[in-house]
């Protein structure tokens, strides 16, 4: 193969372009490692499942608590909500799509530091957030998406507020906040 000056010239060039290449690849790969890695920590996080017992416990002994109804508008608004609980709904009427504003919501409501949560709420370690729906399903996902988001020291009431149904299908007789006495209001 007979290589003349433009050849080699050409081959430099594809070469020295590859080699530029393959080296912003790297570190934008790198770079997305790190992203991702720092996000995983969160995803991977546990909500902490907590009893009505401990949350209100937790309530009274850390004023810096948040306790969020992540139920609807309905059911914070009828069937009664924890008094003194922040209703931010992770789903609602009328659509009943998941809140895309959540995160945004509870941040908030943080105040910029009244509950302890001075700038990003996930860094510092912040107030403990504890989060109630109806029967504890639905405010564990609500927990997984501030996870995500960064926050450290969230919380799910197990039994939620209404607890699982019966034999029956009733409501609020095997568990729940309502169901252990706790206080509670409803409009």
């Amino acid at each position: 193969m007979d290589l003349n000056g433009g050849s080699i010239f050409f081959l430099m060039y594809i070469l020295t372009t590859l080699q530029n290449s393959i080296y912003s690849t790297n570190i934008i790969t790198h770079y997305k490692y790190k992203l991702l890695k720092s996000r995983a920590k969160y995803i991977l996080s546990e909500v902490i499942s907590i009893s009505p017992a401990d949350s209100y416990q937790r309530i009274q002994d850390d004023p810096r608590s948040l306790l969020i109804d992540v139920r609807s508008s309905m059911e914070f608004l009828f069937v009664g909500h924890p008094t003194g609980a922040i209703h931010i709904p992770w789903i609602d009427e009328p659509d009943w799509n998941i809140n895309p504003d959540f995160t945004v919501e509870v941040r908030k409501r943080l105040l910029g530091g009244v509950h302890g949560n001075s700038g990003s709420a996930s860094e510092q370690g912040g107030a403990p957030i504890i989060l109630v729906c109806r029967s504890g399903k639905r405010s564990v996902e609500a927990g997984k998406r501030l996870l995500a988001d960064g926050f450290k020291q969230v919380f799910s009431i197990n039994e939620g507020f209404e607890g699982e149904l019966n034999s029956k299908h009733q409501r609020s007789s095997i568990g729940g906040w309502r169901f252990r006495g706790l206080p509670w209001e409803q409009c």
